[in-house]
This record gives structure tokens, sequence and C-alpha cells, in this order.
């Protein structure tokens, strides 16, 4: 189900990561400082739980959940979102919705990278990731 994802990757590549974070209402000092950090991201399944993890040197965060179950989350800019992950060809796709808001964070693997896909309104953030 999940098998491709499963691993540690690195960050490699960042498009309008900035912009995004903006769009969310991240403040200009903690943008400054995600903006430079390169997160790794491990990804693991337990059964049927998936636990997305992200860890850089301004900030640790941690997700477990199951396919089409919503869930409680703390972003790592403190928002407090309702979640939800689902599986589309081959796509991990998460919505987190907020104060009347929602961003989608779409995962997929293309040429052995896991590229990340952030919106939100007319704003696209695309983050990619290789194997560490």
């Amino acid at each position: 189900m999940c098998e491709q994802f499963l691993g540690t990757w690195k960050l490699v590549s960042t498009e309008k990561f900035d912009d995004y974070m903006k769009e969310l209402g991240v403040g200009f000092p903690t943008r400054k400082v995600a903006g430079i950090a390169k997160p790794n991201v491990i990804i693991s399944c337990n059964g049927d739980v998936i636990t997305i993890k992200t860890e850089s040197s301004l900030k640790n965060t941690e997700i477990s959940f199951k396919l089409g179950e919503p869930f409680d989350e703390t972003t790592a800019d403190d928002r407090k979102v309702k979640s939800i992950v689902t599986l589309d060809n081959g796509s991990l796709n998460q919505l987190q919705k907020w104060d009347g808001k929602e961003t989608t964070i779409k995962r997929k693997i293309e040429d052995g990278k896991l590229v990340v896909v952030c919106e939100m309104n007319n704003v696209v953030c695309t983050r990619v990731y290789e194997k560490a």
C-alpha cells in the first residue's frame, strides 16, 4: 500500500516554499528560519498505521494516521488542524482544515524521488526529496 514511500528522505530542492508559508499565515521570522532548514522525512508503516516524521534543525514533527480516517494535527507552525490522508493513484494526499481554511499536501514518488506538492489557494510549492 505505502511501500514505495517507506524510508528516510532528504530535501534536495524547493520552490515557492516562502510563498506557501506566507499563504498559510506563517510569520516572517519563522518563514526565514524554515526556509533555510533542510528537513529529513522518515516514512514508516506499522500494519495500517502510517507515520510521517519530519526532522530539521528548526523543529521535529510526527503524525500517525490510518488512510481515510480524520485526525487532529498540530503543524510545524503550530496550527491546530483536522487532517485526513487518502491514497489516490499512488499519491498520498493530505487535506488540512482549520479556521475555515484548507491546504493540500500531495506526496508521490517520481523517478525514485519523493515529490511533495503543497497547495493553498493559488499558491503551489514543490519540495523534492531523495532517499537518504
